[in-house]
């Protein structure tokens, strides 16, 4: 069984124990690190480089935002999962801009926080990509407009699974849209992401409305 590695970066000593207790009990999760600061967190992430960074974004020194930018920038194989007070903090969608994968409530239940590390190990998002379309609606007028060239790599076909990503279009949705299989639906989407240098579906919503394609 694969380890997924895990850093926890957190200003509040608490919380970093709720986390690290809940993730002791997982077999395939290790704790390798803990930073107290947006500055640790950096500096931890390269040199322990972890799959997946749990990271607060009110922390002292450097927010968690900046941090979140400078880790995958950086460390192309590292994730970001951002914990939150609020849903649909500023915040959070400030981190999902930067390039987290994901953002997950503090109080949510220690098998929800399991859950999400696990799926941003795997490629996957954290969230529903309705979710990431609700921030995006309330957020997305701030955006700057994209190159109008951003997708002239992609077939038409290929264009189209990018709108209906970024209308939080799920898999089995855009197969019954466009009547094609799944297995050929997530073909598509991962050449979309290869593609636009995405990492992964909840940066190809944001891609979507930054370019004007959809809202």
């Amino acid at each position: 069984m694969d380890v997924i590695r895990v850093l926890i970066a957190d200003d509040q000593e608490l919380i970093r124990l709720g986390f690290r207790m809940a993730l002791a009990e997982e077999q395939d999760l290790q704790v390798v690190a803990e930073a107290t600061n947006g500055v640790q967190a950096v500096e931890k992430a390269r040199r322990t480089r972890p799959d997946v960074v749990l990271m607060d974004v009110r922390m002292p020194y450097l927010d968690g935002i900046a941090a979140t930018k400078m880790i995958t920038e950086d460390l192309s194989e590292t994730r970001v999962l951002i914990l939150t007070t609020f849903d649909l903090d500023e915040y959070a969608f400030g981190g999902l801009r930067a390039g987290a994968s994901g953002f997950m409530l503090k109080d949510s239940r220690s098998e929800q926080i399991v859950d999400a590390i696990r799926a941003i190990a795997a490629g996957d998002a954290s969230m529903s990509p309705r979710v990431t379309k609700r921030m995006l609606e309330m957020f997305g007028a701030r955006l700057p407009d994209g190159t109008p060239d951003a997708t002239a790599a992609l077939s038409p076909r290929e264009r189209q699974i990018l709108v209906a990503i970024g209308e939080g279009k799920s898999n089995p949705e855009i197969a019954k849209a466009f009547f094609l299989s799944e297995g050929t639906v997530k073909t598509h989407v991962s050449r979309v992401l290869s593609k636009l240098g995405l990492r992964d579906r909840i940066q190809a919503v944001i891609f979507a409305y930054e370019h004007r394609l959809v809202g």
